[in-house]
């Protein structure tokens, strides 16, 4: 059964188918007050991966949001894309004696030693949106994250839903437009659409192009081109964000193919630009990836601070995230 989540996106989708380093920024958000009542203010170092999508960008604002909300004193850093940067901002955090650090991990490996320098200078480090691969489980407290897993299983299910609407026969023959090399989402959304595809459609779907778009438009539309150059006959598009698929979108119509209906698309996320292509059925699916995470873990913040115990792994709470950025797509329109 659907849970309400994945009812609603695939109904809305499928529906709509008819200094730090010398390149780092850092914005120090102090709120020079305390929601405690007087208890010292929770200074709290976090560390964006960057701001390559909209669903990034809502989850910066909700972040900054939450930490205002929450009167901590927030030190902001945006890692631009790139691993060394992050470790330096974690650095930064670690001699700036914050009282908890944050972080979005660009990529999965290569944090141990900077994750022991946090856990000598006795600094707990929370882990938000992506997973990391460690010698030493210690040396984080908890993930809040979606599971990325289950968001390709989604996409696999939904593609079936706009595969049978289409009224598609024959062979599927699918490019998939893959996130960061190395990066948790791409990993795993990849691993999750595979899983289904290898259980139940062996024999009918497979994925004839694969390469990675950085979770960016531009690099949508450029490996989508070279995709189309190679593959012309691909008849499916997996795109691991809604970002890619918009650029791939642009790529499609410049090589005089209709997106949504000579080549259907399933993408994930769930931002108003990717309803904006949805309404205009060039999106046929799109199952959701709530970024709205700052709650979450202002709360968890201050139950590490506090000592409490918490879980390992957080899952983002459901929203109306994606019925929001519908209405703001499709004002008109009733949900």
């Amino acid at each position: 059964m659907l849970s309400r989540r994945n009812f609603l996106t695939a109904a809305v989708g499928v529906a709509a188918a008819g200094g730090l380093a010398a390149c780092a920024k850092e914005d120090d958000s102090s709120t020079g007050s305390s929601s405690t009542g007087g208890a010292k203010t929770i200074t709290l170092g976090f560390s964006q991966v960057g701001s390559e999508s909209g669903w990034r960008s809502a989850n910066t604002t909700s972040v900054k949001d939450a930490a205002k909300e929450a009167g901590y004193n927030l030190k902001f850093s945006d890692a631009q894309q790139k691993q060394e940067n992050q470790i330096s901002a974690i650095r930064n955090y670690i001699a700036q004696k914050v009282d908890v650090i944050a972080f979005s991990p660009v990529v999965v490996t290569g944090w141990d030693a900077v994750l022991k320098e946090a856990k000598a200078a006795k600094i707990p480090v929370v882990l938000t949106d992506r997973s990391v691969e460690t010698s030493d489980d210690s040396l984080y407290v908890t993930l809040v994250g979606s599971d990325f897993t289950d968001e390709g299983r989604r996409a696999a299910k939904i593609l079936e839903k706009v595969l049978t609407k289409a009224g598609h026969k024959g062979a599927v023959k699918i490019a998939q437009l893959e996130g960061t090399t190395g990066a948790a989402p791409a990993i795993e959304r990849a691993k999750g659409f595979k899983e289904i595809m290898d259980a139940e459609h062996k024999d009918d779907w497979k994925i004839v192009v694969s390469q990675t778009g950085d979770f960016t438009r531009a690099g949508g539309k450029q490996v989508m081109a070279a995709f189309l150059q190679s593959n012309p006959d691909v008849n499916v598009l997996f795109a691991h964000n809604d970002d890619m698929a918009i650029g791939a979108i642009q790529a499609i119509e410049a090589a005089g193919k209709k997106p949504g209906t000579d080549i259907l698309i399933v993408s994930i996320d769930g931002v108003k630009d990717g309803f904006v292509a949805m309404s205009e059925g060039k999106i046929n699916a799109i199952v959701e990836c709530n970024p709205l995470l700052g709650p979450q873990l202002m709360d968890v913040v201050k139950k590490v601070k506090d000592g409490e115990t918490v879980e390992r792994w957080i899952k983002t709470e459901e929203s109306d995230f994606m019925q929001d950025q519908a209405k703001a797509a499709l004002p008109s329109r009733k949900y």
